[in-house]
This record gives C-alpha cells, sequence and structure tokens, in this order.
C-alpha cells in the first residue's frame, strides 16, 4: 500500500467535503439539532401530568397532602368533591388519573391506618405506570413529613444507584450519541461512491493505479475525522449545556467511538457500493442503520423486552454495543468486563462489513 496514494485520495476526498456544505451541515450542525432535540424533546419522566384529586372531608391532613401534590413538578392538580366529577375528564383523556382521599382520612390517621386510593387511566399503560410510582413516592415522603407512624411491619428504604435523580436524561443523552454517529457515519459515506458513480467520475478513480484498499481507506478517514469531530461537539453540549455526569475515562469514550466508527462508517461505503444513486444510497442509509439505532438499540426501548426473534436482529447492530458502552461509561464508570466484550463485537461486525466491500468492489473493478 504506497502512503503517497492514500494520502491523495484522502485529500481528494476532504477538498470534496469542503466543497460540499451539506456534508458539514450534517456533520457539525445536524449533531447539535439532533442533541437538543432528544435532550429537551424526548423524555420518560413523567412532568405536569394532570391529576384530579378528590377530597371528600377537608381536614388540615388532607389540605397538607393537596399542598404536597401542588408543589410537585410531577402533577397539575385539579380538586374535586366526588368521584363523578372527573370520570368524564378521564374517559376523555384530559385526565390521567385521580387520587381518592376518603372521607375517614383523618380517623384512619389516628389508627395508624391512613389510606388513599389511586385510578390510573391504563389507556397509555407507561404513562400509568408512571403516575402511580410518583404518586406513592410522594404519598410516603408526605407521611413522613408529618411523621405519621403507620402499621407496616416492613420499612422499605429504596436507593437509586448511578442514576440517583431517576432522570431519563441520564441514558437518553449517551445513548443520542450513539444514534447521531450512525446517522453522521452512515448517511455520509452512503453518498460517497454514489456520488462518484452519478457524477461520471468512478471510471477515472478505477482508471488509476489506486488499489482497492488504498481507495476504501482514503474515502473513509476524512468521514471519520468528520465524525470524531461531532462526537467532541455532542460531549461538550451533553456534560456543559445538559450537565450529565460522567464517570468513565475520557481515553476510553474516544477509543470506543473511533471502534464504533468503523462498522458505522462500513456500513455506509458497503450501502454506497451497492446503490449507485444518491437518493437510494440516503433512503438506504436511512432505514438500514439509522432507523435500527434508534428503535432496536436500547436507547429508547428495552431489548429484553422484544419479541426473542427481534432479539437475535439486534446482535447485528453495532449501536447496541456502543449504547451500551456510553451509558456504562456515563454512569457507572469503566466496568471493563462491559466495555471490552461490546469493543470486540463493534471490531468483529466492523471486519466484517470491510471485507465484504472489499470483496465486491474488487469484482466490479475487474
Amino acid at each position: 500500500m504506497s502512503s503517497q496514494r492514500l494520502k491523495a485520495i484522502f485529500i481528494k476526498e476532504s477538498i470534496q467535503i469542503l466543497r460540499d456544505p451539506s456534508a458539514l451541515i450534517i456533520a457539525l450542525i445536524l449533531p447539535l439539532m439532533l442533541l437538543f432535540l432528544m435532550g429537551y424533546a424526548i423524555s420518560l419522566d413523567a412532568k405536569h401530568t394532570p391529576i384530579g384529586i378528590v377530597v371528600e372531608k377537608s381536614s388540615k391532613h388532607t389540605q397538607s397532602l393537596i399542598k404536597a401534590f401542588e408543589s410537585s413538578e410531577s402533577f397539575d392538580i385539579e380538586i374535586a368533591n366526588d368521584k363523578r366529577a372527573f370520570i368524564k375528564k378521564l374517559q376523555e383523556g384530559k385526565l390521567r388519573a385521580m387520587v381518592v382521599i376518603p372521607s375517614t382520612f383523618d380517623k384512619d390517621i389516628l389508627q395508624g391506618k391512613p389510606t388513599i386510593q389511586i385510578i390510573a387511566d391504563g389507556s397509555e399503560p407507561n404513562i400509568a405506570g408512571y403516575v402511580n410510582k410518583y404518586a406513592q413516592e410522594l404519598w410516603q415522603n408526605w407521611l413522613s413529613y408529618e411523621n405519621i407512624s403507620t402499621t407496616k411491619l416492613i420499612d422499605i428504604q429504596t436507593r437509586y444507584w448511578f442514576n440517583a435523580p431517576l432522570s431519563s436524561t441520564y441514558f437518553l443523552l449517551p445513548g443520542s450519541i450513539a444514534v447521531i454517529l450512525t446517522l453522521i457515519g452512515t448517511l455520509l459515506t452512503a453518498l460517497v461512491v454514489a456520488r462518484e458513480w452519478e457524477r461520471g467520475t468512478m471510471e477515472a478513480v478505477m482508471s488509476t493505479p489506486t488499489t482497492i484498499l488504498e481507495l476504501l481507506l482514503g474515502k473513509l478517514l476524512p468521514y471519520f475525522i468528520l465524525g470524531m469531530a461531532s462526537l467532541i461537539i455532542c460531549i461538550t453540549i451533553t456534560l456543559l449545556w445538559f450537565q450529565i455526569p460522567y464517570r468513565g475515562s475520557y481515553f476510553l469514550l474516544f477509543i470506543t467511538s473511533a471502534i464504533y466508527l468503523f462498522p458505522s462508517l462500513s456500513l455506509g461505503l458497503l450501502i454506497s457500493t451497492l446503490a449507485k444513486n444518491q437518493f437510494v444510497a440516503a433512503q438506504m442509509a436511512l432505514i438500514i442503520g439509522f432507523l435500527p439505532a434508534m428503535i432496536l438499540s436500547g436507547f429508547i426501548f428495552q431489548i429484553s423486552s422484544m419479541p426473542n426473534w427481534l432479539q437475535f436482529i439486534t446482535n447485528f447492530i453495532p449501536a447496541t454495543y456502543f449504547t451500551t458502552i456510553l451509558q456504562t461509561l456515563f454512569l457507572a464508570g469503566d466496568i471493563y468486563e462491559i466495555i471490552i466484550p461490546n469493543s470486540l463485537f463493534m471490531l468483529l461486525i466492523g471486519f466484517g462489513l470491510f471485507t465484504i466491500i472489499f470483496k465486491i468492489t474488487r469484482k466490479k473493478l475487474s
């Protein structure tokens, strides 16, 4: 392999990137847009959920409990004296739940058996689960604040490791970096060879003494640098703007990110080799690269809850391993038992894809 020929292709491709504003927008501006969109628009935390509170008999304790619900960011409350006032609103979806404070509330407190009833709208199970969980936590905190003793035989004290505030942003934003790098790496490289075919310059490239390996590496390296630049932007925004804690090694972060870009860029180049049209290549990149990374990588949806056949498919998606690595580095730290095996799987997928590209390209050049 000639370093001079590799350098020439690298410079040619770099100049082509600088002359193409869309590539720079996708690599440098799009990550910012996606990161802010995912940081603010995508959240698994239930906030300002509308609920109704039924106070069958007002008292000092009921007013104190209502104030506890009012001060919570999780709920926007309405108050009534009868369940029937909220049933229609529950049916119409204007309320997600109602909390019933019984008329015997004060008496139950004196007996050490205070209870409330939580009726949640189960048409959206996730929201119902969050409402139930937050309401129960608020209820337990209120009992503790008011020094109200209960007759519970077991006192459960819960501690949350790695994500003490239970904020979904803590694991969504690290996972979104994997999705962003997938989009950049796969989409940009998917247009590389397809653009050469469309512009009619592929024949000129083929006529040069450049070897296949030099050609492929020369086209991948500029986009690798762009991908690492996008990573730095994403990490900076995640740490400084969103204040997400980072507990791992930055060296491991950049090494594993570089490893991940290998299969991501290789997938894009494979698509570009198969599709000789930029529009088709872009569509394939979104369908084969971006959507699986978004839906099947564990970024949003838990893999263990998927059907077995779908779980099997996730083993061939590089973003599955990179998402796990990022969430581990951000929330838990340098857990090598997780980082090393996942990195090896990404390398294996990358070498497999690159080998396929090498074979296909040689057949087309011959």
